[in-house]
């Protein structure tokens, strides 16, 4: 009965994306509304340049393009690109991205190329594109779903690649804040152990998604001719360890018609920059967009480059470095437990003490360790996570430390110190413990057993997250 009602019902097509506002069409350009459906049937809308002068009857080139991440991005986050191209006589299809189905937590590679490869049918039909000459333009996350979609269309001619990454997803963002932080000039343990681990977790509790995902299979299925570009000055991708990969897993699949281009002076994403890839300039790097017009004519003609890799070399501050699932005792589930406990027994110690003086009850022995024990090791922990989440969402290019004195933030050696204070309360504690064995009151004692458990657990913590390394 259900299964009849169900075939009897009308299909139930997914909401539509929210359309943002069709981007003003410089002079010399046309522009042409467009919608079509994406990964699971989403309405999305989009916007088609094309040269006004180009002659109306001859069949031209096209190109889809992918944005970076961020959820619900607008079309005009990509003028520039999609002028820039058009001018050079191709027809252009910038399109909002979704925000359905896509978040911080949540996305799928698969799902926006299926976005993308939609974007693909609707070009294909656009009057004056020869839909055999359609190609896909991925920038930064884009990298990873336009090979995606590439793979599972014959109707894409060609991909171009921009500040592509050939690295998992985990291991470039950790990459990314790193290199960031040691840009400002931190050193040691915050960067090489406190950040990746937070990652780790993150990743782990399922709040990073596709952490792991492995790019090469995709690429070396790839059998179009591939443009890939980066900026001498990325800060985001890294660009010395990029390139070779996604070369070894062209050449993996037997596709030798690569071509890559390095842009001195030029950011992640190919634009000028002023300051070796901090501020992003609207305008693009000299030559950027006249290469992608010039070798998507040249592929579409039917004559595909051979190997080529051009331009000065770019500059990586420091290496990647693998960043791997963690082993059960350092899971997000145990990190969770061990912060839970850690909190619990560090503030339980001042709470009772304040019942206690509520309902006038006589006071009970204290020891100033045990007082540091609560204070430091409660600060250490909550203040920790509190720094490390702040430069997570700070980091990148534009990590602000704060201010740094022998490689290390200052509010990073505060915590430390007090991490090393907490540790030498606990042994004080647990040495006072044993001296009132016999004399303290049994209420006082769990209390004080809760403390130390607190003090033993603390050690091994502040030791996996660096409060207790160089």
């Amino acid at each position: 009965m259900v299964a009849a009602l169900c075939l009897l019902a009308p299909p139930v097509l997914p909401a539509a994306a929210t359309a943002a506002a069709p981007p003003a069409v410089p002079p010399g350009l046309t522009a042409t509304e467009v919608s079509f459906r994406g990964g699971g049937g989403l309405l999305m809308h989009g916007t088609v340049l094309t040269s006004a002068s180009a002659p109306a009857r001859s069949p031209r080139p096209g190109i889809v393009l992918v944005h970076g991440s961020g959820t619900g991005t607008p079309r005009a986050k990509l003028m520039s690109e999609a002028v820039g191209f058009a001018r050079e006589g191709l027809s252009v299809l910038v399109y909002d991205k979704r925000s359905e189905g896509y978040s911080l937590f949540q996305r799928s590679f698969s799902q926006l190329a299926d976005d993308a490869l939609g974007a693909v049918a609707a070009l294909r039909t656009q009057p004056g594109v020869d839909p055999a000459k359609v190609g896909v333009w991925g920038f930064s996350e884009g990298g990873w779903v336009a090979p995606i979609a590439a793979s599972r269309s014959e109707d894409i001619a060609f991909v171009v690649l921009v500040g592509a990454n050939g690295l998992p997803p985990l291991r470039q963002q950790t990459w990314a804040v790193t290199a960031g932080l040691r840009k400002a000039g931190v050193t040691g343990s915050l960067v090489e152990r406190a950040e990746p681990n937070l990652y780790r977790t993150i990743a782990d509790g399922g709040m990073f998604p596709e952490p792991y995902y492995d790019p090469e299979p995709t690429l070396a299925a790839v059998r179009q001719p591939v443009l890939a570009i980066w900026g001498t000055h990325d800060l985001l991708t890294p660009p010395q360890e990029s390139p070779p990969v996604v070369a070894r897993a062209l050449e993996k699949g037997g596709n030798r018609h690569y071509t890559f281009r390095f842009f001195p002076g030029a950011d992640h994403a190919a634009h000028q920059s002023p300051d070796g890839g901090v501020t992003r300039l609207p305008e693009l790097a000299p030559g950027y967009a006249d290469l992608v017009g010039s070798w998507a004519g040249d592929v579409t003609a039917g004559r595909p480059p051979a190997t080529r890799i051009s331009g000065p070399a770019p500059t990586q501050a420091s290496p990647t470095v693998p960043v791997n699932p963690p082993a059960w005792w350092e899971s997000a589930s145990m990190q969770l437990a061990a912060l839970v406990l850690l909190v619990v027994a560090f503030a339980a110690y001042p709470v009772v003490a304040l019942v206690r003086r509520l309902r006038r009850r006589p006071p009970v022995p204290v020891t100033g360790a045990a007082r540091l024990l609560s204070a430091g090791g409660l600060t250490a922990v909550l203040g920790s996570f509190s720094y490390l989440f702040y430069l997570l969402m700070t980091g990148g290019k534009l990590a602000e430390p704060g201010p740094v004195v022998a490689g290390r933030p200052l509010i990073w050696l505060a915590l430390q110190g007090l991490a090393v204070a907490s540790v030498a309360a606990t042994v004080l504690t647990a040495l006072a413990c044993r001296r009132a064995r016999g004399s303290a009151p049994r209420a006082e004692r769990v209390r004080l057993g809760l403390l130390l458990a607190g003090g033993v657990v603390f050690v091994p913590w502040a030791l996996y997250w660096g409060l207790l390394l160089p």
